[in-house]
């Protein structure tokens, strides 16, 4: 098993602590910036910043979904999804950039053995890092 990642990096026009601020809401801005990937999104727990508990499908391919359930920690300026169904991890970052922050938001997870790993360490990243572009693309817009 390999260590499988995807990362995507964008520049907002917020500063730092209001960009954070906004990743963290799960009740408000993180329904309005999922992709259609993103299915049966609901809070479990909380809802905004550390301790919240989010549950989502994350239907990566038309044969390929996830079934999420993650549970959010914050520490400084990065805010962590650690999913309890696997070992996704999905680790958003906020530094400052200008008058503006930059986000990057990458994901990892432990992937397949054999060849079937060898497939998804090259292809499951290029899917993902399309679905964090739209992502971050809906977060530029909510912040803008």
């Amino acid at each position: 098993m390999g260590q499988v990642s995807a990362s995507s990096s964008i520049v907002v026009a917020a500063d730092p602590q209001r960009t954070l601020a906004a990743i963290g809401d799960y009740e408000t801005i993180r329904p309005r910036i999922l992709s259609s990937h993103y299915r049966d999104y609901k809070v479990v727990e909380g809802g905004n910043g550390a301790g919240t508990v989010v549950e989502w499908t994350l239907q990566a391919t038309e044969k390929r979904s996830r079934n999420v359930r993650a549970t959010v920690t914050v520490a400084d300026s990065v805010l962590t999804e650690r999913d309890a169904n696997s070992t996704m991890v999905n680790t958003w970052t906020v530094t400052p950039d200008g008058t503006g922050s930059k986000v990057t938001v990458e994901t990892t997870w432990k992937g397949a053995g054999g060849i079937s790993g060898i497939f998804e360490g090259i292809f499951a990243p290029l899917g993902l890092k399309k679905i964090q572009a739209e992502v971050l693309g809906n977060l530029s817009r909510e912040l803008a």
